[in-house]
C-alpha cells in the first residue's frame, strides 16, 4: 500500500529536478523574530548560531534561537548548519529547530494558548495539489492535535502549545533581571525547583506521553506559565526541508517551491492566546525573492563590511568574500555602495500586500478544516487524479496498520 502511494508521488520528478534547482536559486530564506506581528518590532534572526535573539514585551523575555540543515540565506555570514545540534543523534534526521526559552513577566494560563502559523492573507489560489492528504498525514501520523483552516481569508493552523512542542522543560525561578539560559540541544525534563514543579503537576517524564496528555484541555486547565521562572521548547522535525523548499511526509514530497511563483512569501510561527489574541512571540521565515532580495544582500554587505571594519579587516577583502558568498548560494549579491550599517529591511508599511496583522478568532472544532476544504472542492472544476488516487489509497490504509507502524516501516 505505502510503496503505490510512494510511486504515485515520487513519478517523474528527477525531470523535473534542473527546473526546481533553477526555481529555487531564485530564493534566499531570512529568518526573523519578534514580540509581534508588526515586522517592526522584529530582529534578523542569526540561523545556526550559538548566540540567541533575545525579544521581550508584556507578556515575557525569550531568547530564540533557529538551526536549519542546508542553510542558504541571510546573514551571509550564518553556517550552513549547526553541528552540535545536527550531529547530536536526537536529531540526526530533523532538518529544522525552533528551539526557545522564555521566562514569563506575569501568570500565563495555557489551556488557550496555541502554537503554530497563521497567514495575514488569503492563500486558497497557492494551495497545491494534495494539499488535505498531507494534511490527513499530518494530522495522523504526526500531531493529532492540529486544526486548521487553509481556505479562510485569513488562514491558520494550529495546535495546543504544550502538544506541539517536541521537547520541553521547567527551569528554575528566574529573580527579575537575572539572565537564564538559551535554548541549547535539549531533552525533555526539568531543571532545579522545576522537578518539584513537574511531579506535582503529575505531567509525564516521556516527551510523546506529555504531548498525549495535554491534548486534553482538562490537563491544561491547572497548568499556568508562572511568573518568574523558566521555560523551554523545541520545535523540530524532518519534514519541512527549508534548504530545498520542501516538505516532506511519510511517502509524500512536495516541491513546495513549484508553487510560490515569483514573490516574496512569510511562513510565520506564533506563540499566542488563541483567546485574547495576545501574542507571546512571533518568529518568521521569510523566502525573499526579487527586489526584496537584493535590498537585503545590499544590507546585508554594508552590514558586514561595518562589522569586519570594526574588527580591523580590510573592507576590500570583505567585498570581495561576500561577492564569493553570494555567488555560492546561487545569488548575484547586490554591490555596496558605502559602509554604514544598515538593518536587513523590513516591509513599506504603504504596501499593502505586505502588512502583517492578526488573523480573526480561531475555532477549534472537529470538522472545521475538514467542512471549509469541502466548500472549496464544490467551488473546484479541476481535480488532480494522482492526488485522488493517493488520498483514496490512503483511505484503505487501515488505522491499526498506521498505529503499529508498518505504514511508516514500508516508507522507510
Amino acid at each position: 500500500m505505502a510503496s503505490a502511494i510512494k510511486a504515485k508521488l515520487t513519478g517523474g520528478s528527477a525531470a523535473n529536478d534542473a527546473d526546481l534547482q533553477e526555481e529555487r536559486d531564485k530564493y534566499r530564506l531570512l529568518v526573523t523574530a519578534g514580540p509581534s506581528y508588526d515586522e517592526k518590532t522584529h530582529k534578523t534572526v542569526k540561523v545556526n548560531s550559538e548566540i540567541p535573539t533575545t525579544i521581550e514585551n508584556e507578556f515575557l523575555t525569550a531568547k530564540i534561537n533557529v538551526r536549519v540543515k542546508g542553510f542558504r540565506g541571510l546573514p551571509n555570514t550564518s553556517p550552513s548548519t549547526s553541528k552540535d545540534y545536527f550531529d547530536d543523534p536526537m536529531h540526526a534526521k530533523d532538518q529544522y529547530s525552533l528551539g526557545f526559552s522564555f521566562v514569563p513577566k506575569q501568570d500565563i494560563p495555557s489551556v488557550d494558548t496555541v502554537w503554530g502559523n497563521d497567514f495575514d492573507h488569503s492563500i486558497k489560489d497557492k494551495i497545491p495539489p494534495g494539499f488535505n492528504t498531507a494534511f490527513k498525514i499530518v494530522k495522523e501520523f504526526i500531531d493529532p492535535g492540529l486544526s486548521c483552516d487553509a481556505y479562510a481569508d485569513q488562514p491558520w493552523l494550529y495546535g495546543p502549545s504544550l502538544s506541539c512542542w517536541f521537547a520541553l522543560r521547567i527551569g528554575e525561578k528566574v529573580n527579575e533581571g537575572e539572565d537564564f539560559p538559551a535554548p541549547g540541544v535539549m531533552t525533555e525534563g526539568a531543571d532545579g525547583t522545576g522537578k518539584d514543579l513537574r511531579e506535582r503537576l503529575g505531567l509525564p517524564e516521556n516527551n510523546e506521553k506529555r504531548r498525549k496528555y495535554f491534548l486534553d484541555a482538562k490537563h491544561r486547565q491547572p497548568f499556568f506559565f508562572e511568573k518568574g521562572r523558566c521555560y523551554q521548547g523545541d520545535f523540530y522535525n524532518p519534514y519541512l526541508d527549508f534548504g530545498n523548499f520542501s516538505l516532506k511526509l511519510p511517502g509524500f514530497t512536495l516541491k513546495v517551491i513549484k508553487y510560490v511563483g515569483d514573490k516574496t512569501h512569510c511562513l510565520r510561527y506564533v506563540f499566542k492566546n488563541r483567546e485574547t489574541g495576545d501574542m507571546y512571540f512571533n518568529v518568521n521565515f521569510k523566502l525573499l525573492w526579487g527586489e526584496e532580495l537584493q535590498k537585503a544582500l545590499t544590507a546585508d554587505q554594508k552590514e558586514q563590511a561595518s562589522s569586519e571594519r570594526d574588527s580591523g579587516i580590510g573592507f576590500q577583502d570583505q567585498a570581495s568574500d561576500g561577492a564569493t558568498d553570494g555567488a555560492s548560494n546561487g545569488v548575484a549579491a547586490s554591490p555596496s555602495t558605502s559602509g554604514e550599517p544598515q538593518a536587513v529591511p523590513t516591509n513599506d508599511t504603504n504596501d499593502e500586500s505586505t502588512r502583517h496583522t492578526a488573523p480573526p478568532t480561531m475555532q477549534l472544532h472537529p470538522g472545521d478544516h475538514n467542512a471549509a476544504a469541502a466548500v472549496a472542492s464544490a467551488g473546484s472544476s479541476t481535480s488532480d487524479p494522482d492526488v485522488d488516487e493517493i488520498d483514496r489509497l490512503l483511505q484503505q490504509t487501515s488505522t491499526s496498520q498506521k498505529r503499529s507502524g508498518l505504514f511508516l516501516d514500508e516508507i522507510d
